[in-house]
């Protein structure tokens, strides 16, 4: 009972990788409709975006290693 609960509780926590991925998308298409608009300022715009895409990525980080605590612990 324990086991199956672990398991299911991981995958819910695997749902946060999905919101990763979309965030990510929407940072880099934010990067190429600004850099269109604009491109004299792609140097800035793209350290923003790296910043964007470094706090994203974490956010899914996070969520893989409560996944990996509750399948494991």
């Amino acid at each position: 009972m324990l086991q199956s609960a672990k398991i299911i509780g991981a995958g819910l926590a695997t749902i946060g990788l999905a919101g990763a991925g979309v965030g990510i998308g929407t940072v880099f298409a934010a990067l190429v409709n600004s850099t269109a608009r604009n491109p004299s300022i792609k140097a800035q715009l793209f350290s923003y975006t790296i910043l964007g895409f470094a706090l994203t990525e974490a956010i899914g980080l996070f969520a893989l290693m409560m996944a990996f605590l509750l399948l494991y612990s």
